[in-house]
């Protein structure tokens, strides 16, 4: 396991943990974040609008992480506490050994191995 593969690892377990400080220290003082919600926040914005409680989150299943340089693509299934599931993919980009970026892409909701409907 590379570095930059054990350091989104332990981000994933972080943020299930509700363990703030280690993300906060995991990210560059210029950390950007990226989603269809969110264009490009800083990292006080991204703790502001992006970090809640995830007492709803059951678990993350990381499916596969692929890192060339400093770059990593993760794909992981959310599971939340309602049975509720997603799989997003995130693109992180690093810099100094800290996370510089990272842009989200989000992936259809599912619910008992079906995909459920999205508002149009």
């Amino acid at each position: 396991m590379t570095d930059r593969e054990h350091l989104i690892r332990d981000l994933f377990a972080a943020y299930l943990g509700n363990d703030r400080q280690l993300v906060a220290d995991a990210l560059a003082d210029d950390f950007r974040f990226t989603s269809p919600f969110d264009d490009d926040l800083d990292k006080a914005a991204y703790f502001e609008r992006c970090w809640k409680d995830t007492g709803w989150i059951a678990r993350h299943d990381i499916e596969r992480i692929f890192v060339r340089g400093d770059e990593a693509f993760v794909t992981y299934l959310c599971v939340a506490t309602d049975g509720r599931s997603f799989r997003n993919t995130e693109f992180f980009t690093f810099a100094g050994g800290k996370v510089r970026r990272i842009e989200v892409y989000f992936g259809a909701t599912r619910q008992d191995g079906r995909f459920l409907p999205q508002p149009r």
